[in-house]
């Protein structure tokens, strides 16, 4: 489930992208699949490591173009092992939620995309997010959970701060935003109740299938309740002829 529109980044082959806060990898497969030299970064070193093995699998079953490069690398949102300007595209979906220092994590962002270069930014959007924390406070009450919910206003003036250039925005899973509220009122940890089995079992379906019909009513529905903003930018200066 991709939350970054990838044809609307314009990430093409060679060009080497930054996936921070990776998880488990979503973005990062996606962008190896598509011939950029990706750098799936996070803190958690357990995940990282089957990143690396999906990378090694992808790559031996002929999966990439030849001469993408792939890599996990642990690490701090806070303290970028990489140079200035390193990568011509940078992504940081559904992690600046989690950083209490989120000015550090955008200004670190920054830093090491070159200038001309993009960068997208998802967080959970304002209108589901407050729903569920009205819902549960479980849901955000955790150890490494929610710290804050930002309006779009809030993020693109951040991340503007910082020293990017907002391009445009747009929202994602809609057909999601029910999930977590029957979660939410019916406790993130009450794994057997059968509202969100069942809610899940769909989204499952979903995923696999992409019938028309749900693929219509999400992309109606997004603009209205989609569970995530999107918001892509752009680092001033000169593009490079990377660029």
């Amino acid at each position: 489930m991709l939350t970054v529109d990838f044809d609307k980044l314009g990430v093409r082959p060679g060009q080497r992208v930054l996936d921070l806060g990776a998880g488990a990898g979503r973005h990062s497969f996606e962008l190896y699949r598509r011939g950029a030299d990706v750098v799936a970064y996070d803190q958690d070193a357990a995940e990282l490591e089957q990143v690396d093995e999906m990378f090694a699998a992808m790559k031996a079953e002929g999966h990439v173009p030849d001469g993408a490069q792939a890599q996990a690398v642990v690490g701090d949102a806070l303290a970028l092992p990489f140079p200035d300007g390193h990568f011509d595209c940078a992504i940081a979906s559904e992690i600046m939620e989690h950083i209490p220092d989120d000015t550090a994590a955008m200004d670190e962002l920054v830093r090491v995309v070159r200038p001309g270069g993009r960068v997208v930014v998802t967080v959970p959007r304002y209108g589901p997010e407050r729903v569920c924390w009205a819902l549960s406070d479980e849901y955000h009450e955790v150890e490494g959970g929610h710290v804050r919910i930002y309006t779009a206003g809030e993020l693109i003036g951040k991340l503007a701060d910082s020293g990017l250039r907002p391009a445009f925005h747009h929202h994602a899973h809609a057909l999601h935003a029910p999930y977590w509220w029957i979660k939410c009122a019916v406790g993130t940890e009450n794994d057997g109740h059968p509202l969100p089995k069942l809610y899940h079992r769909f989204l499952v379906w979903d995923l696999m299938q992409r019938p028309w019909i749900t693929r219509t009513a999400e992309r109606l529905l997004d603009p209205v309740i989609g569970k995530s903003l999107a918001v892509y930018l752009g680092k001033p200066g000169a593009a490079s002829a990377a660029g």
